[in-house]
């Protein structure tokens, strides 16, 4: 399991004071408000950063941080993803699992017969749907329903199904 889980991409500066738009990546967008600390991460560095402000235009998020007040500090950071610890992440109901969590995972039918492992999550409208590898150059797609997903252990890093008919069609 990852420690860090990400919650948006910085895509630009906003103003002269240092604040930037951020892309939330997180289900509950309305989490910034109660946000205090994140981690910006690119390919250079890692940084703990202390949240001041936060901000809501359109589907953006604009977040002002202690540690810049201008545009010249922080305008390296554009395309630079934010994270959060897994202490600070959103509270899940029963049921729900954090995707990269699932990214991995070994799916056997409730007959323990090996299906393939999860190599994505699409998120629709509807309900996630949950990418499968058969390892064989094989995809199947399953949606993130009761009626198919029925046992989820991520200690033995296994998902159970029950495969409905078609599931398994090319």
């Amino acid at each position: 399991m990852d420690d860090l889980l990400r919650v948006g991409v910085i895509t630009s500066t906003h103003g002269i004071a240092g604040a930037v738009k951020v892309y939330p990546t997180t289900d509950d967008v309305k989490r910034f408000k109660k946000l205090k600390r994140c981690i910006l991460v690119n390919n250079k560095e890692q940084l703990e950063l202390d949240i001041v402000e936060v901000k809501y235009f359109k589907n953006m998020v604009i977040l002002r941080f202690k540690q810049f007040d201008n545009i010249n500090q922080i305008e390296k950071y554009k395309n630079s993803e934010l994270y959060v610890t897994r202490e600070n992440a959103v509270a899940l109901e029963e049921g729900e699992y954090f995707i990269c969590d699932l990214i991995g995972l070994e799916v056997v039918d409730e007959n323990n017969n090996k299906i393939g492992t999860i190599s994505d999550v699409l998120q629709t409208s509807a309900n996630d749907v949950y990418e499968i590898d058969n390892g064989n150059g094989k995809k199947y797609l399953f949606p993130a329903i009761k009626q198919v997903i029925k046992k989820v252990n991520l200690e033995e890093g296994i998902m159970t199904v029950h495969v409905l008919k078609g599931l398994l069609d090319l």
